[in-house]
């Protein structure tokens, strides 16, 4: 029970900076900076679906707050949407606007995992889901799965996740295709990680995000193997190039999602009304020709990236992740990235992705290809190659 000066220790276990404290000395190494570190793309959204696209003649009320659950409009838009992609039947009341991807996954934990709760997060994962559940007061459990684990199959899935069980477990939370590794969860996993997940009366939280970037196989839509349980989390980030719009949606039971939108009210509120227009306009066309356009590219740049670095190309999609283990020396990790930010290289150490203390997270999309080749060239010549 912390008084002042203290703070809850959880929330003080937490680090500050979960991709990289070196961006100074990267700053200061050379005339150029390789930030490889943060997940984004270097391209502009869709014409039309930029900010300076908007105007409150065309908007009237664009700078006022948007309705909670979010703009009519665009969840009409995004219900048709999933009905098409998923072939799952979706209402209006299943869909909630959201605070970017971020902010939807917390607000579903904040409904769903009490003090205590254990949540068992497939790994490498996205850094910030494991604060996420730190943040209310749960336990992320990390189950090796998509890197350094025999998960090869059905029964080999099954049998991670039911290994890190407990009798305070209350949700499954899985991530494809994959931030870091680049892998995509193929059928028949999903499959049995949903049935398994039935069986054991836990909830589903399936983040798609990068649903749009798949370059060998085929995306798998979780929600509709278990539509009672699971919540989707959808993000206009990473699919439409719109990060710093903040805005995205979850999908999931009316009832539960309720209750998840009690506590979206009473940490972000609504989602930003400006970017709920510019989401409307890349849902009307834009945005799909931009993504057709962009993929491609995208595909392009890791399979260079990949081949330069001697690793197997990303399934799909923004990131490499590579094991440095070979690289290193007595100054560990640590000492790994300063070479690398001396160098002007800024990457994402693996243990902000889970128990990867050799590995290291690099976004080939967040710069321009000639400026990630650069930094590439970087890390290659680090990994003697």
């Amino acid at each position: 029970m912390p008084r002042h000066p203290e703070v809850v220790p959880a929330v003080a276990a937490m680090g500050g900076s979960v991709y990289s404290s070196l961006a100074e000395r990267a700053a200061a190494s050379g005339p150029e900076v390789f930030a490889l570190h943060v997940g984004d793309t270097w391209l502009e959204p869709a014409e039309g679906c930029r900010m300076e696209d908007l105007r409150v003649a065309d908007h009237p009320g664009l700078h006022r707050y948007a309705p909670v659950q979010g703009l009519p409009a665009l969840i009409d838009a995004i219900v048709e949407r999933t009905r098409a992609r998923t072939g799952h039947a979706t209402e209006r009341s299943e869909v909630l606007m959201t605070a970017g991807a971020t902010g939807g996954l917390g607000a579903i934990v904040g409904a769903l995992v009490a003090p205590g709760d254990e949540v068992l997060i497939l790994a490498p994962y996205w850094p910030l889901i494991a604060g996420i559940v730190r943040s209310f007061h749960g336990t992320p459990v990390p189950v090796k799965f998509f890197a350094g684990a025999d998960v090869s199959d059905a029964a080999s899935a099954v049998r991670a996740v039911a290994a890190a069980r407990t009798d305070r477990t209350v949700a499954l939370y899985l991530n494809t295709p994959n931030n870091p590794s680049g892998r995509v969860m193929p059928r028949d996993q999903v499959e049995a990680l949903v049935a398994w997940a039935r069986r054991e009366n836990l909830w589903i939280l399936s983040d798609e995000v990068y649903e749009d970037y798949v370059f060998e196989g085929e995306h798998v839509y979780t929600r509709p193997m278990a539509p009672e349980r699971t919540f989707s989390s959808y993000s206009f980030s990473k699919a439409y190039g719109m990060a710093g719009n903040r805005c995205g949606y979850v999908i999931g039971p009316a009832e539960a999602l309720a209750q998840v939108r009690k506590i979206s009210t009473h940490t972000f509120y609504s989602t930003p009304t400006a970017s709920q227009i510019a989401a409307a306009r890349a849902l009307g066309g834009p945005g799909d020709a931009w993504i057709d356009a962009v993929r491609p590219q995208y595909a392009a740049i890791a399979r260079e990236a990949a081949a330069r670095l001697g690793v197997e190309a990303p399934q799909g999609g923004t990131f490499l992740f590579l094991d440095v283990a070979a690289h290193l020396d007595a100054g560990g990790l640590g000492g790994f990235l300063e070479r690398c930010a001396d160098r002007g290289l800024l990457v994402a150490p693996g243990t902000s992705c889970g128990p990867y203390p050799t590995h290291v997270r690099l976004c080939y999309t967040c710069a321009p290809p000639d400026v990630v080749r650069r930094g590439v060239d970087v890390l290659a010549a680090l990994m003697g190659r």
